[in-house]
């Protein structure tokens, strides 16, 4: 169950963030962008002078040396997502939160001018950045899935001219195969909250990233097997580089 992952994501607090990977940097027409993993669904976007934090999860030695946030992404309300501890250990008082309407409902607390609520298929320009909702559901649709279309966001976010997309947690669904002009993509793939490799790898393969990591791919039965995905992916088109990178400290890849 998700409570097992959340637990999980508590026992990496305490994992040096000395043995956090250096990020990668991807050029835009704004100027770099680091692009830094953290565990799990978590990662932090710095851009000039401005600091991303997605689905910041996990204590605060996961983030310790970083730059306090100016916008948070949240992509739904369970706890690999959103984590109201960890939310508190990154200073998010000050910075712009992005989330749906679910994880909003949750934040009375917080200071309503800093929490800006989409909708799937909304955007907001927030600091020069565009943020687009994008659906993340199960399949088949269903009332009692884990994830139901229209609770939870995946995000689009346009930087110097540059596509990021991040799934949240979601299956090979038509809107993410539909997805175009997409320079980095972070795709989950955990059964049975997501999907599979093959179908991770298929839904990739369909919308053409330039770059692809993926990433949230702990799930009930242990981590999935990352390396078979490039596999899959660089078999069907070697234009799409698969970036492996540990998202979780203290276990190889």
């Amino acid at each position: 169950m998700k409570i097992l992952l959340v637990l999980f994501l508590s026992l990496a607090i305490s994992t040096s963030y000395a043995q956090r990977i250096s990020p990668d940097v991807l050029q835009t027409s704004a100027g770099p962008v680091s692009i830094q993993p953290i565990v799990h669904a978590s990662l932090v976007l710095t851009e000039n002078n401005k600091t991303i934090y997605i689905d910041p999860s996990g204590g605060p030695a996961l983030f310790a040396g970083l730059a306090a946030p100016d916008l948070i992404l949240i992509t739904d309300i369970h706890g690999d997502h959103f984590d109201t501890s960890a939310l508190a250990s990154v200073r998010a008082s000050s910075a712009i939160l992005i989330v749906p309407q679910v994880v909003a409902d949750k934040l009375a607390y917080m200071d309503p001018s800093k929490v800006i609520v989409l909708k799937n298929g909304e955007k907001k320009e927030v600091a020069g950045i565009t943020i687009t909702a994008i659906p993340m559901y199960n399949l088949p649709e269903s009332p009692t899935a884990m994830h139901t279309k229209g609770r939870g966001n995946g995000y689009v976010l346009t930087i110097g001219g540059k596509n990021i997309y991040i799934s949240g947690d979601t299956q090979g669904i038509p809107e993410m195969r539909k997805l175009k002009n997409i320079d980095v993509a972070f795709v989950c793939m955990n059964l049975p909250y997501t999907m599979d490799v093959k179908e991770a790898a298929d839904a990739v393969l369909a919308f053409k990233p330039a770059i692809v990591y993926p990433y949230h791919y702990r799930g009930k039965g242990g981590f999935s097997d990352v390396n078979a995905f490039k596999t899959l992916v660089d078999a069907g088109n070697k234009k799409i580089e698969v970036r492996l990178r540990n998202w979780y400290p203290g276990k190889d890849l």
